[in-house]
């Protein structure tokens, strides 16, 4: 599946209409439920180049795990 590139402008939109339509707690889930969503965004706008990754066991979300890439930038000398 191709996931659209997002610019910083694009990617806070594309946040905003994913926060604006999250899933309301219910009696069966408290707010403390969705907790991990915030914490994904959080994640995802800290990061520059990387991955986050959300961990599921049994249709929970037990862990987000965060890689981060640190890009070098070549040199007008280097010659590959």
């Amino acid at each position: 599946m191709d996931l659209p590139a997002f610019n910083n402008d694009s990617f806070n939109r594309y946040l905003f209409n994913a926060m604006s339509e999250r899933p309301k707690h219910s009696p069966e889930t408290g707010p403390e439920d969705l907790k991990w969503l915030d914490l994904v965004v959080e994640q995802v706008r800290s990061l520059r180049f990387g991955v986050v990754e959300i961990i599921v066991h049994d249709s929970r979300v037990i862990q987000i795990e965060k890689t981060e890439k640190l890009r070098l930038e070549k040199s007008p000398t280097d010659k590959r």
